[in-house]
């Protein structure tokens, strides 16, 4: 059905979860676990996005990727993998260099339905596509326990931005 929501799972990556990255979400394996529940719930309404780095840093990028040069790989590379049990769903991927993964690949994904968003980091890509979907005019909650910020208070500060745009957006705490 066109109403029925879509869960939306932000960039479950060895990127952003691995122990010896220097983007390691510290609540990361608590949230793709929770994550994980959630698409047994919502299948086959389900998609999964990626965060890879451009193949050539042009903007404002130019001197992020200075910064993190670690980063700087190409979108195959094991570091921009999906985590267990996310790599081995049969559903689709969006794959976008920017934070944000609101646009017309994920919006051709889920049509003009809800979206259930969960991943990471809460306070960066969540929270850019949150807000970038809500202002697109699609409804938007957003699981907390879902998601893992780069600190859980940088967590907490993105939860209570995202509050700001109710009716828009909704937090919730769990949906099980």
């Amino acid at each position: 059905m066109a109403d029925d929501p879509w869960l939306v799972l932000i960039d479950l990556q060895r990127i952003f979860g691995a122990p010896d990255s220097p983007w390691r979400a510290p609540r990361f394996d608590a949230a793709a676990q929770v994550g994980a529940g959630l698409v047994e719930r919502f299948a086959p309404n389900v998609v999964l996005t990626r965060f890879v780095a451009p193949a050539e840093p042009a903007g404002a990028w130019k001197p992020y990727y200075e910064q993190f040069p670690f980063a700087l790989v190409p979108a195959d590379d094991p570091l921009y993998d999906l985590v267990d049990p996310f790599h081995t769903q049969d559903v689709p991927v969006v794959t976008r260099t920017t934070f944000g993964k609101w646009g017309p690949p994920l919006r051709a994904v889920v049509g003009q339905a809800p979206i259930v968003v969960g991943g990471v980091s809460t306070d960066c890509c969540v929270l850019s596509t949150v807000l970038a979907a809500a202002d697109d005019g699609v409804p938007v909650t957003v699981v907390a326990d879902a998601c893992a910020g780069a600190s859980d208070a940088d967590h907490d500060r993105a939860l209570e931005a995202m509050r700001l745009y109710a009716p828009l957006v909704q937090v919730v705490d769990s949906l099980g």
